[in-house]
């Protein structure tokens, strides 16, 4: 009994460090200046609970930066970026990045310690994205002289302004399918 009851306290302070990181990551992202009573407010919690959670603001961004780029990290991997063909993979991988990109748009922003976790999984990230940029290269979908760093900054730069400029309110798959067709033809005419 005491083993269950340890385990439903586990998954009790699971939901509420989770409420924290939600709450925290929409207050944030419109005031982020907002102080740690109001992100307690939003998730409905008391003040104290995130203070037993979080040492101070700090703790609290770094933890929100890394469940986010956790979260990333996920999505990448739910791509199958080593084992699905390269253009599905890209495409899977560019539409779960764009739906978590959107989520934790203040998370994934913040600049953290450069030994934190979420440096780390942004640098695995990175790697993973040119290994499947490599796979693409590979299949002739990438000319084979391409700089694929330089491939992986200007699709990174793709997501970012399908992000910042979604007027049109296009779907994941469907700001996907574009970033994927710009980055691979780019804007010139169709042969």
């Amino acid at each position: 009994m005491g083993e269950t009851a340890g385990r439903a306290l586990r998954a009790d302070a699971e939901r509420s460090v989770r409420a924290i990181l939600e709450a925290a990551e929409r207050v944030l992202a419109e005031e982020p200046g907002a102080s740690m009573e109001q992100i307690a407010a939003a998730a409905g919690v008391a003040r104290t609970t995130i203070h037993r959670r979080f040492a101070n603001r700090q703790a609290l961004v770094e933890a929100l930066a890394s469940s986010a780029a956790r979260q990333l990290a996920r999505a990448v991997d739910d791509g199958r970026p080593d084992t699905a063909p390269p253009l599905v993979a890209m495409h899977r991988i560019t539409a779960n990045v764009l739906q978590v990109k959107s989520a934790w748009t203040f998370a994934l922003e913040q600049s953290t310690d450069p030994d934190s976790e979420a440096v780390a999984l942004h640098q695995d990230i990175a790697r993973r994205c040119i290994t499947v940029l490599k796979r693409a290269q590979d299949d002739g979908l990438i000319d084979e002289a391409a700089d694929l760093d330089w491939v992986r900054r200007v699709y990174y730069a793709l997501i970012g302004e399908s992000l910042h400029d979604n007027a049109d309110g296009a779907d994941p798959d469907t700001l996907a399918a574009r970033i994927i067709d710009t980055l691979l033809h780019g804007a010139g005419p169709r042969a």
